[in-house]
């Protein structure tokens, strides 16, 4: 089906905030080549059922493997807790067994229990990774004897790609999902902060956290984890093209996506409008 041995590879998200990792990824491994796709057009995928979430996110897999990309990072917690597992499991063997696609929950579970002292994890996401229970089933698999609480914060999102992530109007909403967390576990003394737009909120979320409590985000933890991936599998990194380029794609407007990248990027990127079905 897919024909092209090597490639870039690729990074997906629901929207930006998956630029977050991509960030990261890039700077720890700058000589290979990238395409990112965000699928701003029919984003958050946060609400959406577990059916809707695994659909888009495997046209958007089968996008990125026609652009050559031999293996996928799915740089968004959602898509990750929702598609990931069946991808891996059902649709690699029908598509191309010799292709790779890995999220972005496992690499971060890998090493919670090293953050926290008190055992006692927070998750800040959006209601479909919450709800998915994703964090909680893999912490427990891993690390049984940590507790896990989750957090849905629905509202900060939106205010992030809306560029309000550090307005006065932000800290109702981080004081009350910070409220909420630590009320239903005290002893809480890591936030997760699983979803990939949340980063653009550290500073505000800081502002309303008692001292003692790590906030862990995800970025540089991926981009450790593909490093070590890579290294460990010569037989794929072998097949990833090292030109030191990126590719933006966006099934939204090309102009919209370039002007909110620079938020998360610091810097004028070049994208290109795509329809993916």
């Amino acid at each position: 089906m897919f024909s092209q041995l090597s490639g870039p590879i690729g990074v997906f998200d629901s929207g930006y905030g998956g630029l977050t990792i991509f960030d990261k990824i890039r700077t720890l491994l700058p000589s290979y080549d990238y395409v990112y796709l965000g699928d701003n057009a029919r984003a958050p995928y946060g609400p959406r059922s577990f059916e809707v979430v695994y659909r888009f996110t495997r046209q958007a897999v089968i996008h990125l493997f026609n652009e050559g990309c031999p293996l996928v990072i799915l740089a968004c917690n959602t898509a990750s807790a929702k598609a990931l597992r069946t991808i891996q499991q059902k649709d690699l063997a029908e598509l191309d067994a010799s292709r790779r696609v890995l999220g972005v929950i496992r690499p971060t579970v890998e090493i919670i229990d090293d953050v926290s002292r008190t055992k006692h994890v927070g998750i800040l996401g959006t209601s479909g990774t919450i709800s998915s229970e994703s964090y909680s089933i893999e912490i427990a698999k891993m690390y049984p004897h940590i507790k896990v609480t989750g957090e849905a914060c629905p509202m900060w999102v939106p205010l992030v790609e809306n560029d309000e992530f550090d307005s006065p109007g932000v800290d109702y909403f981080v004081k009350k999902h910070i409220g909420h967390i630590l009320s239903a576990d005290p002893d809480i003394d890591t936030l997760v902060l699983a979803c990939t737009h949340y980063p653009l909120l550290m500073g505000k979320i800081r502002d309303f956290l008692p001292k003692g409590i790590t906030l862990f985000s995800q970025g540089e933890r991926v981009a450790e984890s593909l490093d070590d991936y890579l290294k460990r599998h010569p037989e794929m990194e072998s097949r990833l093209t090292k030109n030191g380029t990126s590719r933006f794609l966006t099934t939204e407007s090309a102009d919209k996506f370039s002007e909110a990248a620079s938020i998360f990027l610091h810097q004028p990127i070049t994208v290109e409008q795509i329809t993916i079905d």
